[in-house]
This record gives C-alpha cells, sequence and structure tokens, in this order.
C-alpha cells in the first residue's frame, strides 16, 4: 500500500515521546535534540503526517511545555498526553486512550527518539491491515541483536511472539530478527488488545510487543514488516545521535546529487531537512547549510561558507568563506566574494559585493557595487535601522553607511567615507577629511626618533 492509498483509510499515530532521556546528559528533553536542522520529535512527526495520520498523539513527560510547543509548531491540532508513570510501552500508549477511543481504521505507534523512520515505511508498516491483519510489527535482521526483543516466527514463517532479551530462552536469544519497537494495529482491535496487556515478566512492565502473543491466541492476522536496521535505530545518547546526523545527511546527500546538485566532497557538506537545491547548483566543500534556505538553479557556492534563513536566486555566486543569515535574499546574478555576511538584506538582480563587507538590514538595488571593507551600521546600541542603496549606485572601499540612510540610484560614495546623511541620485558623496601633504616631514621624524633612541641607550 503507498502512501496515497493509505490516504483512503484514516489513521491514528501515537508517537511517544516520554522520558528524560537521562544519558544525553542535557537540561533539553531527549526528543529536542536535533539531527539537520529539526529535532527528532519533529522528524517523526513529519513522517506520521507523510504517512496520512489523520490524528496524532503525543505522550510526553508530564510538565514538559517546550515538547507540547514543538508538537504543535510541527503537527498543529495533535493533541498531547502526559505519562505519569513510566511503566512501560504499552502503558504510554494507554496514556493516550482518549485519542484510542475515536475511531481510526489503522493505529500506528511510533517513538519520538527514532528520528530516521520515514513517511514510506510507516505506510509498509501499516498496509497489511488493509489485507486483514490486526496487528503489523516492524523488524530488522540485527548485526548485533543484544537488547533487542526478539521477533519469533513458527516453521512456517509466521509471526508467534516477540520476546524482550530478559525474558527470552537461549534459543530465543539467538534469533537474529529483532523488533524495531514501532508497531501497527487495526482500529477494529487496538484498544482490547492493550487493556489485556499485563506485566507479568522480569521487569514488570507492560509491553507493548505483547499485542503479538494476544493477537495470536486470538487466532489474528500477524504480520511482520521489514526495514534496514539503521533506519529504525533510536538515539538514547550524544554518541547515537551524531550516527543518526550522519544518517540523515547521507540520506539528503544523495538526494540533492539525484537531483542534478554538484557536491565535490559530499562528506563535508551540511545540509538541513528543509534545504532546497535546485538543478545545476555547484556545491563546494565545507560547506554548511542551516534551515530555512533555498538555492537557484546554476548558482555556486564556494567552499567554507555557511547559510541559514537564506534564498537565492538563479546564476547567484557567494564566498568562499560567505556567511548568510536571517532573511538575506539574492536576486539572479548577485555576487558575494570572501569573507562577506549577509543579514536580513536584500540584494537585487546582479549587485555585487567583492569581499570583506557586511551588509545588514539592507536594500541593495540592481548591479550595484559595493567596495570591499564597506559595512551598513545598522545598530545604535538600541534599535535596528535600514540601508538603502539604489540600482547601479557603486560604494567604495572602506565606507562606513550609518543607517538609517539612502544612497541614491547611481550615486558614488568615496572610498573611506562615513556616511551620515541621504546621497541624491547620481550624486558624489564625500564624507572624510581632506588630505595634505607636509613635504620632508617623514625624514625630520625618523631623524628625532633616532636620536631619542641614541640618549636613552647611554643612560
Amino acid at each position: 500500500m503507498t502512501i496515497s492509498d493509505a490516504a483512503r483509510r484514516s489513521l491514528t499515530a501515537i508517537v511517544l515521546a516520554a522520558g528524560k532521556g537521562t544519558r544525553m546528559r542535557s537540561e533539553t528533553p531527549k526528543v529536542l535534540h536535533a539531527i539537520a536542522g529539526r529535532s527528532m520529535l519533529g522528524h517523526v512527526l513529519a513522517a506520521a503526517q507523510e504517512a496520512g495520520a489523520t490524528r496524532i498523539a503525543v505522550v510526553v513527560e508530564p510538565g514538559r511545555a517546550d515538547v507540547a510547543a514543538e508538537v504543535e509548531r510541527v503537527a498543529p491540532g495533535a493533541s498531547t498526553h502526559p505519562q505519569a508513570e513510566r511503566l512501560g510501552t504499552a502503558h504510554a500508549v494507554l496514556a493516550a486512550r482518549a485519542a484510542l477511543e475515536e475511531a481510526a481504521d489503522d493505529v500506528i505507534v511510533a517513538f519520538g527518539d527514532t528520528p530516521l523512520i520515514t513517511g514510506e515505511t510507516l505506510a509498509r508498516l501499516r498496509a497489511p491491515l488493509a489485507e486483514g491483519a490486526a496487528v503489523a510489527v516492524l523488524a530488522f535482521e540485527a548485526a548485533d541483536p543484544t537488547g533487542y526483543g526478539r521477533v519469533l516466527t513458527d516453521a512456517a514463517g509466521r509471526v508467534t511472539a516477540i520476546r524482550e532479551e530478559k525474558d527470552a530462552s537461549e534459543d530465543e536469544r539467538r534469533v537474529r530478527l529483532a523488533n524495531a519497537g514501532l508497531m501497527a494495529l487495526s482500529g477494529t482491535h487496538a484498544l482490547a488488545l492493550l487493556t489485556r496487556i499485563g506485566n507479568d515478566n522480569a521487569a514488570g512492565e507492560y509491553y507493548l510487543p505483547d499485542a503479538v502473543a494476544l493477537a495470536v491466541g486470538d487466532e489474528l492476522g500477524v504480520a511482520v514488516v521489514r526495514v534496514e536496521e539503521a533506519e529504525a535505530q533510536g538515539v538514547n545518547d550524544r554518541v547515537q545521535l551524531s550516527v543518526a546526523e550522519a544518517g540523515i545527511q547521507r540520506r539528503l546527500r544523495r538526494s540533492a546529487q539525484l537531483g542534478g546538485v554538484t557536491l565535490v566532497a559530499p562528506e563535508t557538506v551540511f545540509l538541513s531537512y528543509d534545504t532546497v537545491l535546485e538543478r545545476d547548483v555547484l556545491v563546494e566543500p565545507h560547506v554548511v547549510i542551516g534551515p530555512r534556505v533555498r538555492v537557484g538553479a546554476g548558482s555556486v557556492i564556494h567552499a567554507f561558507t555557511h547559510l541559514t534563513e537564506t534564498r537565492l536566486g538563479e546564476a547567484v555566486s557567494i564566498g568562499p568563506h560567505a556567511r548568510l543569515r536571517g532573511g538575506a535574499v539574492l536576486e539572479r546574478g548577485v555576487h558575494l566574494g570572501n569573507f562577506v555576511e549577509v543579514k536580513n538584506a536584500h540584494l537585487k538582480d546582479g549587485a555585487k559585493a567583492a569581499h570583506l563587507t557586511y551588509l545588514g538590514d539592507a536594500e541593495i538595488g540592481e548591479a550595484a557595487n559595493i567596495g570591499a571593507g564597506t559595512i551598513t551600521c545598522n545598530y545604535d546600541g538600541v534599535s535596528k535601522h535600514r540601508t538603502v542603496i539604489g540600482p547601479g549606485a557603486f560604494i567604495g572601499s572602506d565606507s562606513a553607511l550609518v543607517a538609517p540612510v539612502t544612497i541614491g540610484a547611481g550615486a558614488y560614495v568615496a572610498t573611506g567615507s562615513v556616511v551620515t546623511e541621504d546621497v541624491p541620485e547620481g550624486a558624489l558623496a564625500i564624507a572624510r577629511s581632506r588630505q595634505s601633504n607636509r613635504e620632508g616631514w617623514a625624514e625630520a621624524k625618523r631623524a628625532a626618533l633616532r636620536a631619542a633612541k641614541a640618549d636613552k641607550a647611554k643612560t
């Protein structure tokens, strides 16, 4: 069943996001740690939405307003449900009982710390439900199954149970088919199965996988859906967080390359979950792209450049060592060279700033040229102010434009000027002291300095 096919069936997604995540050694809740510019929980919620979830319920630790805010930001309208006691995964799912009691064709249970799970995989997981299964479990062939629950099957390959390792026999521990934890349940049977799960096990907890044995005992269909181990991995510490980051970066880079983007050294380029790179974009090594960045066709991002909250038009060239942030917009053919920083500024077609420049809170007109060392002085210590540079204006090197200020179309600003007043269209602004030359001054000065040095050496 494809995602589009699944959309014809109602789906409730229960996402378990409770737990302190003490191994993260952080004041930040585990599920709010980010990979590729998005929280782990955000990735899982997005996957549930892609899979066609018509209702999302998130189980959270009590009092976590920050987690609830992230849920609302990523999945507006989703409900949150506190889990006061942590008595196992089935107990956690039943914390969202109100959502389960609302009719749905399918129910999926996912985890807020499995950020690499995709909407496509969740759609595959629920597909057996449309074919009559009451339960479908996600599983993988583990290179080392130690620590995982084992998916047990009979001689015919039918699933009979999922056994937690601490409750498994020696023969069962040799099974390599591991439970990924995620599960899909028929809406018809979900609540009845979950409420019958007991805690007669070594940990005294209510295990969600026990729904499998109950379904088998009721002669209901149970299916297993396989996934690559890497996609199903959970994150419990900073080491695993970095492994997940590496995994999603490989996925993002591959997608960009297959879409017509050249990454000269892919392993050195870092993208965000929402990065858009259009066809024939070239990205040189050691580039970092944060959230909310779109790069137009044919643009070049040179090495050691950092972008966030930025939109580039077609045929733009930036870097090396450029930094764009905070709502930077560059239209077609803009050129920014080395050590140029742009923040909350709009550069129109063909504008140029070749090197060593800061453009903050500014509007730069078409084909304007910004000389080396130019800065817009946009902050007065209390408020930000805007600089407007007209089309075709020429700003000489080492100029300071003290906002609010407007440089008219085609105007010139002389090198080294500190501009504090508007410059009319087509005018020349000179805002510096007049040069004066004193003939012979340098040699006389040197002689005086040498004499003073000699006198000091005698004392």
